[in-house]
């Protein structure tokens, strides 16, 4: 674990360094294939999937390094619900300890570099995260991930993260899940550019609801798998946004392409973007913003997060 709280790293931190895209960039690799139900969570089980997700996940911590930037690092147990494990064949098997370690030991390769890598415990929806209709009530919501979020807080990651959340209903029931924990954590949603979730909730009502509702509230939010055009017309939308809204939102781990989820979902090729035009659109936030956890999702590789660590590296 890094020496100080997570909290406390967050505070001193001018701005945190995201990984990039890790599952599409294997979905790339016509030699790897993802399991149906765990998708990547299950590749540390065998040597040559293990050494695929190990390769993109040095290649983020080398840039990292290369810049002495903080890094931030998602496990790979975006899938890992006990309803999937079991439905892989993993039944008994602690795939959300067995990811965080295999992370944590990446990190300790690093030597003092090492103290500047933060790993996040990630979970996400039950369903589709473009779909926001199949988003659990928040009763639902907190009885389904409280399991796998036990699992990662016991696993001793820095923190917790929940992302790619479409719906407000099972955001609030995630944020219940992840505060019995007794974890810090942040929840980071898909947004559209009128401010909304994509089930239509408003940001600000989603913000100021959970932070009222759920004990401890979350340390901050994100959004991700959205494009920097599409986050930064949320953040400022006049009657969907608000300066609270701008206050808690601080990262954003961005697509590369301008495409709503629809259309991204539909689309049979990668939709790329010049790696120095992502670079200065998302490091432009940290400018105009503040936003200090910045990163990649869909569409992004090493090469588009070098690019954003050399922009973010001017700023300090």
């Amino acid at each position: 674990m890094i020496p100080l709280p997570f909290a406390a790293f967050l505070e001193n931190s001018p701005c945190i360094l995201g990984e990039g895209a890790v599952i599409e960039r294997l979905r790339r690799n016509s030699d790897l294939e993802l399991d149906p139900y765990l998708v990547n969570s299950a590749f540390i089980y065998e040597d040559a999937k293990r050494a695929a997700l190990e390769t993109i996940c040095r290649q983020y911590m080398d840039i990292g390094r290369a810049f002495d930037l903080p890094l931030l690092m998602s496990t790979p147990t975006w899938r890992a619900s006990r309803e999937r494990i079991d439905a892989a064949g993993y039944a008994g098997v602690d795939v959300n300890g067995d990811n965080v370690r295999f992370l944590d030991a990446l990190r300790k390769s690093y030597a003092d570099y090492a103290e500047k890598i933060v790993i996040c415990g990630l979970l996400s929806c039950r369903g589709e995260a473009y779909s926001p209709a199949d988003a659990l009530s928040v009763d639902e919501a907190q009885k389904f991930h409280i399991w796998q979020a036990e699992k990662l807080a016991g696993a001793e990651t820095d923190f917790l993260l929940a992302a790619t959340l479409p719906a407000f209903s099972e955001a609030n029931g995630l944020a219940l899940a992840l505060a019995a924990t007794g974890k810090p954590y942040l929840l980071s949603f898909v947004v559209r550019p009128g401010g909304t979730l994509l089930d239509g909730t408003p940001l600000k009502d989603v913000i100021v609801a959970i932070d009222a509702t759920v004990t401890p509230r979350p340390l901050a939010y994100l959004i991700n798998c959205t494009h920097a055009s599409f986050a930064r017309a949320a953040l400022t939308h006049v009657t969907n946004s608000s300066s609270l809204v701008r206050q808690r939102v601080i990262g954003l781990l961005a697509n590369t392409a301008a495409l709503s989820p629809e259309d991204l979902d539909a689309s049979d090729s990668l939709v790329e973007e010049n790696p120095e035009t992502f670079g200065q659109a998302v490091a432009g936030l940290h400018r105009e913003l503040g936003l200090k956890i910045l990163g990649g999702c869909c569409g992004t590789d090493n090469r588009h997060i070098r690019s954003l660590a050399a922009q973010l590296a001017k700023e300090l």
